[in-house]
């Protein structure tokens, strides 16, 4: 049984189903969730903490004035739970340089496509509209370019001729909730580090596009 001894924060905008997954898989993994915070006070995810027994904070950006104060509110409350390691998880807020920053290596995103390509929004629907034959989800370190750190691992999945935006959505998220505990438990083992010259598993650097993690059979 894996000690889990390294700490994450979650930071939550909506639904949570990552952050769920995240909690489903901890006993199995060497990552415990220290805690979840949220720029949204209706989001799903803070019962899905709630239900888990975790703390939680809302830190919502219409309460400030600036970034800088919304940057300055969300460092507080992350540090007030002393993590190894920040897990974005549908998180809707671009972060601050100050706070990129202050965390680099130890930020963590997840997005729903085979970056560089589909950086932002809508990807799903992108992806339909350009008729591209494959799709996917990447993991990649936060750095101050949108959707655009160091990539970690993807995986991909084919798009099928019936695939509507839903369709795709739904079989990327069931790639996401495999892929995010997996790749969050290699940074908690020490097996994952950003260096200087890039991502670093089990002391080898991998390639621009990251590690190739299959698609679970009935997923593809």
């Amino acid at each position: 049984m894996p000690s889990s001894s390294c700490k994450i924060v979650v930071l939550i905008s909506g639904n949570g189903s990552n952050l769920q997954a995240l909690i489903d898989r901890s006993e199995h993994y060497a990552y415990r969730v220290a805690g979840v915070v949220s720029n949204n006070p209706a989001a799903f995810g803070l019962q899905r903490a709630a239900k888990a027994g975790l703390p939680a904070a809302i830190i919502e950006h219409r309460d400030f004035p600036d970034r800088e104060t919304f940057d300055g509110a969300l460092i507080e409350a992350i540090g007030a739970f002393a993590p190894d390691l920040i897990v974005l998880a549908g998180f809707m807020r671009i972060l601050g340089p100050d706070f990129v920053e202050q965390h680099a290596g130890r930020i963590l995103n997840i997005h729903p496509s085979l970056l560089p390509k589909y950086t932002g929004m809508h990807t799903h629907r992108r992806v339909l509209e350009a008729g591209e034959r494959e799709h996917g989800v990447s993991i990649h370190f936060v750095n101050e370019d949108l959707d655009g750190g160091p990539i970690v691992a993807r995986s991909r999945i084919a798009v099928r001729e019936e695939d509507t935006e839903q369709s795709l959505k739904e079989r990327v998220h069931l790639l996401e909730h495999e892929m995010y505990p997996q790749v969050t438990d290699w940074y908690a083992a020490g097996r994952l580090r950003l260096r200087a010259d890039g991502v670093y598993l089990d002391e080898k650097k991998l390639p621009a596009t990251g590690m190739e993690i299959p698609a679970p059979p009935g997923v593809r």
